[in-house]
């Protein structure tokens, strides 16, 4: 009778088998906007819970609020601003080509100006805004992600100077959304909250201990939101 033995794998086998576990780990798109569930690079990151947003020397983070609930985030950097909020999407449709529609009629309707270009991340809408002492430029970018969708809107210096977007894009590019399992609606705002170093040092002032100050962050300019 004759049987088949078990052989061990060969230590060729094996290592093989080691670069393909690493391999699955590795990011499968070059960049981001990143979900949480799918691998993606490391790096310093401030945990808003929705969003972990990353931050470098040089920038100020803000955030924008809507009574009490925090619902974006700003980065200011060298004269720019960049505002990201991310909303709940439908699972088999983005929705930024409607967004887009939406913004662009909102600005026409203000009295300003858009149109629809190619972008760092695909099609975006570069934007001119009435302001007091003339007009001032935006750029509208939008990601759809899995379940999720991504808004970011650069103004200041960075939405007509090159070199300082870029700097603004790399932060868009490292954005992971926290989406969730909990059902929400289309366009429902992704809640954030205070990193849990904050959240700690405003409950003790609430509290009246005497605690330094911790939180960098404030409520921050806010472009006003077209609907």
């Amino acid at each position: 009778m004759f049987g088949r033995n078990r052989r061990e794998k060969s230590p060729a086998a094996k290592a093989a088998k080691a670069v393909v576990e690493e391999v699955e780990q590795v990011p499968s798109r070059e960049s981001g906007p990143w979900d949480a569930d799918e691998p993606h690079p490391e790096r310093e990151r401030v945990d808003l819970g929705g969003m972990r947003l990353p931050v470098d020397a040089g920038f100020e983070v803000q955030l924008n609020l809507a009574g009490d609930q925090i619902v974006g985030a700003v980065v200011l950097f060298e004269g720019s601003a960049l505002q990201v909020h991310a909303f709940a999407a439908p699972k088999r449709s983005g929705i930024w080509e409607e967004v887009r529609a939406e913004l662009a009629e909102g600005v026409k309707s203000a009295g300003g100006t858009a149109e629809e270009r190619e972008g760092a991340f695909g099609v975006e809408l570069a934007a001119r805004i009435p302001a007091e002492g003339g007009e001032q430029p935006v750029r509208y970018i939008g990601v759809d992600g899995p379940r999720w969708f991504l808004r970011a809107v650069i103004s200041g210096k960075a939405a007509e100077d090159a070199g300082v977007a870029a700097t603004l894009e790399g932060v868009v590019r490292d954005i992971v959304v926290v989406r969730g399992d909990e059902p929400m609606a289309p366009k429902e705002a992704i809640e954030l909250r205070l990193p849990p170093e904050a959240r700690q040092a405003a409950e003790q002032q609430a509290a009246g201990g005497d605690v330094p100050d911790l939180n960098p962050f404030d409520r921050g300019p806010e472009i006003a939101e077209i609907r």
